[in-house]
């Protein structure tokens, strides 16, 4: 029988809430998930009795250095690596600028870079800003306007020896395709290009391994998996050991302290941990079920991996009974992949339009009702610039996460048909 987390849904207090006398429905996920009881938890307790800096001979500085500990290894844990592989900071988009004015230094005028029509634009601008200011020649794969997903051809075509640097997001935060990102990363190293991962809207529906992976770079948000807004960056060692990091002097040269400028959210990391105290207690139950796929992974990261798979089996089957929920309602549109057999190739993240209404007019009577979905083009502004809806009003996004229902799709669903 297929996964059902709704039991969970309790440990959210802000799924308690209601708005002109309804259940608040929060489908904005792609933009920020709720956070369990364990986040605000372990956030008022260090607020209480942790605060201060790093590294001092007293007790409440002890106390915060554990938790930027827990912190690091807990998330190596999640994503497959090491903790001193782990870089934290304010959010992707900053260590993303950060990390391209780094890499940057090491391109020169007929190098070319790889980047892709699908992508926020936080794994865009960044790269194209740097590019501009070394004479680099940029590439931008194209999309299939059919179903959104990216044209490896196109890939290829443009992957040469001159190819230093590849950039593609693992699952898109418009319309939930989920990239080949294991071929993408394979190609580019064998013309010895590095290759940079957006996990931001991946790492909170499937399972994460980026040692498999393979990347140089792998970026996710710990908002975007139930905890605070903090951004979190993983690479491979010998890059973090061996490219300039823009510090002052007094900061270590030792990993990942000489890429985390500056004092750092401690509140925030010891959400973190509340978020990976909340998934591992859901992962435990599923331990057995996930047998096979954990094979002989022990520990935090085993039971962090069962929660992922939970998730992501119970994502699948609410992820289509959207799709064929809003496929029912006359007028409406839905873009990206529809087809349940290829349902594994998404997240729960749908994109659609509905005939003569603009998507802003669709949130605004979706919030009256409580009702919580983005409009727009929510940062994925080449992707919808490509479909021609920008100056349209962009689409209405509905993303899912394991905390929501049908019961709550179907309320939706009624909602749009009055409109």
């Amino acid at each position: 029988m297929t996964v059902d987390l709704a039991p969970f849904r309790s440990h959210f207090p802000a799924l308690t809430q209601t708005h002109a006398g309804k259940p608040l429905v929060f489908f904005d996920n792609p933009g920020g998930t709720q956070v369990p009881q364990q986040v605000i938890g372990q956030m008022t307790d260090y607020l209480r009795r942790s605060v201060a800096n790093t590294h001092g001979a007293f007790i409440t500085s002890q106390r915060t250095d554990a938790v930027i500990d827990e912190c690091h290894a807990g998330l190596a844990a999640l994503l497959g690596g090491e903790p001193d592989e782990i870089v934290l900071g304010a959010n992707m988009t900053s260590l993303t600028f950060a990390l391209s004015r780094s890499l940057s230094r090491e391109w020169q005028a007929g190098d070319e870079i790889i980047l892709t029509m699908l992508d926020h634009d936080a794994n865009v601008t960044p790269w194209l800003l740097a590019a501009e200011e070394r004479g680099v020649t940029v590439h931008f794969v194209d999309i299939n306007p059919d179903d959104c997903t990216l044209l490896m051809s196109d890939f290829e075509r443009y992957l040469s020896p001159r190819t230093k640097f590849v950039a593609v997001g693992w699952a898109s935060n418009a319309f939930g395709t989920i990239n080949d990102v294991q071929t993408i990363v394979k190609q580019a190293h064998a013309v010895g290009a590095l290759c940079f991962i957006d996990a931001v809207q991946s790492v909170p529906h499937i399972p994460c391994d980026v040692k498999a992976l393979d990347a140089d770079f792998v970026a996710c948000s710990a908002y975007k998996f139930f905890g605070p807004h903090v951004g979190v960056l993983w690479a491979k060692r010998e890059h973090l050991e061996r490219l300039f990091a823009y510090k002052v002097r007094p900061a270590p040269e030792t990993l990942p302290s000489r890429w985390e400028t500056g004092t750092q959210n401690f509140e925030g990391q010891a959400g973190i941990n509340g978020a990976l105290e909340y998934l591992g207690g859901l992962g435990v139950g599923y331990m057995e079920r996930y047998d096979q796929q954990l094979g002989e992974t022990v520990g935090q990261r085993a039971v962090l991996l069962a929660a992922m798979h939970a998730i992501a089996e119970a994502e699948q089957g609410l992820g289509q009974y959207l799709i064929q929920a809003l496929q029912t309602l006359n007028g409406v549109q839905l873009y990206g992949i529809l087809e349940p057999e290829r349902g594994h190739l998404r997240v729960p993240t749908v994109a659609f339009r509905k005939a003569g209404v603009m998507p802003q007019a669709i949130a605004k009577t979706l919030g009256n009702e409580g009702i919580c979905v983005w409009d727009g083009h929510y940062y994925a502004l080449r992707a919808v610039e490509r479909l021609g809806l920008l100056e349209q009003g962009g689409m209405v996004r509905v993303g899912l996460a394991h905390y929501n229902t049908r019961t709550e799709i179907d309320r939706m669903v009624a909602v749009l048909e009055s409109i």
